[in-house]
This record gives structure tokens, C-alpha cells and sequence, in this order.
């Protein structure tokens, strides 16, 4: 198609949005995922328990993905929103097809980081069809994943840990290239400090049992937004749609 002036869009139209959402272990990344309108979940790992949510059942391949995606894709349906659960259980999966297109026995055959490097163009694929959901179908795409703790190595300051997505660093990379907002969920913690004896103090974190959900990077965790979203938020799914355009204006139109 030629390029011409009555070809020009205004920036900033709404759409569905796409989101990573990682976080520590129990503390509700499913749920939340699956209160979002109308999801469908497509299982990488049996972690829906007692929570009803339509899905394909346990996808065991990467290719078992791609065909319930293409299936979301080209057949009538009113969903709304995918949710994929997880990334990080979907990885060896997309490393496992890697080394079969390569003829390779696994990822670490072929040679140092080049198999992770070759998986980059699987990931790709799979973007490209979540892509595809929230630009054709209009679907709204979450990505769910579990945390980990990893050092970062800062070029201002000395190394110090903190909270990232469970995934090889390229992945996770590129994953964050491709959503509006990279979401951090934990519960509220605090500290305590006792006296041990022989004028020593034992630092003791203690959880509020309150769950949060952290939009803005901190030097203890990941996180990112394209939304002008509060620092830190309720893990309610309610609360994180009223203040995100596209689900807050859909509510005031409804």
C-alpha cells in the first residue's frame, strides 16, 4: 500500500491490552488472570485448581499451543481475553520444538547459548500469534509467570537480587518488549528486628497477608506500564481495571 497523508492515524487509540504478570508462589496470579472479561486459559501447567475457567486442557507441546491459538484465531467465539498459564512452563516447550526444527537432541546441544538464541525465533512465533488475537480479534492477551530471584549486576551501583521473570534473560527480554505492562504481584511485606543476645538483631520479614500489585520498577523487582498506573495496586483485578483506560472506558459505556 502507498504511503500518503490520508493514510495517517492518531496515536494513542485504545485496544485490548497486553500484560505480563509475574509474582511469588500462591499468591493469586491465576485468579487474577481469570477474572479479567471472558478468558480463556491455555494450561501449560495444571494450575487452575477449583477455578472455572474455560480451557483447551493441558497443552503439552509447543505445537498444541499454536493450534489452540490458531483455533481462538479463525474460529467464531466471544472471548475476550487469553490467558496463558504459564510462560514459564510453556519455555522447554519452545525449547524442546527448537531443537527438533534443528535436529538437535536439546537446547544445550546446540553449543554455548546458541540454542537459547534459536529459541528467540519460536518465542517470536508464538508473540506473533497472541498478537494476532489482540490486533484482529480484538482479545485481550495475559501472560502469567512465576517469580525468581536473581542478581542484577547495576553499572551504577554493586550487584544486588531482585524479583524478575522465570525465564532465560533473552526470553524474558523479548517478552517485555512485546507488552504494555510487565506487573510484579506479592504480598505486602514488612520487617521485624529482635534482639538474639550478645548485642546481636535477627531482621525477620513478616508478611500482612495484603496482596499487591507493583507497576513501577524498584531496585527490588521488574516492572513496567504504559498506563500511568498508581506505583502499587490492590491484586484485584477490579481495581486494576478502573484504572486502565480501555476497561475503564468500556465500563463507563456499559
Amino acid at each position: 500500500m502507498a504511503i500518503s497523508l490520508a493514510s495517517l492515524r492518531r496515536g494513542g487509540t485504545t485496544r485490548p491490552p497486553s500484560l505480563l504478570l509475574y509474582g511469588v508462589a500462591g499468591v493469586g496470579k491465576t485468579l487474577w488472570g481469570t477474572s479479567s472479561p471472558n478468558p480463556i486459559v491455555l494450561q501449560t501447567e495444571d494450575g487452575l485448581g477449583l477455578i472455572q475457567a474455560p480451557t483447551f486442557g493441558l497443552l503439552r507441546s509447543f505445537e498444541a499451543v499454536m493450534e489452540a491459538l490458531a483455533c481462538l484465531y479463525s474460529e467464531p467465539n466471544d472471548f475476550k481475553t487469553v490467558v496463558i498459564d504459564s510462560l514459564d512452563w510453556l519455555e522447554p516447550l519452545v525449547w524442546q520444538h527448537t531443537a527438533q526444527l534443528h535436529n538437535q537432541p536439546n537446547i544445550e546441544a546446540f553449543g554455548y547459548g546458541k540454542g537459547y538464541l534459536a529459541a528467540l525465533d519460536t518465542w517470536r512465533s508464538f508473540l506473533d500469534g497472541i498478537n494476532a488475537l489482540r490486533d484482529e480479534r480484538g482479545m485481550g492477551v495475559i501472560m502469567i509467570a512465576h517469580a525468581e530471584i536473581r542478581r542484577f549486576d547495576s553499572p551504577e551501583t554493586e550487584p544486588y537480587d531482585r524479583y524478575q521473570p522465570k525465564l532465560h534473560a533473552r526470553a524474558s527480554a523479548l517478552v517485555q518488549e512485546h507488552v504494555d505492562a510487565v506487573l510484579f504481584a506479592n504480598y505486602r511485606i514488612t520487617t521485624l528486628k529482635s534482639e538474639v543476645g550478645f548485642n546481636k538483631k535477627v531482621v525477620r520479614g513478616v508478611s500482612g497477608g495484603d496482596r499487591l500489585l507493583h507497576t513501577v520498577e524498584r531496585p527490588a523487582f521488574l516492572a513496567k506500564n504504559r498506563f500511568g498506573l498508581p506505583e502499587t495496586l490492590p491484586l484485584s483485578w477490579p481495581d486494576f481495571a478502573a484504572a486502565v483506560p480501555f476497561y475503564a472506558n468500556a465500563t463507563t459505556r456499559s
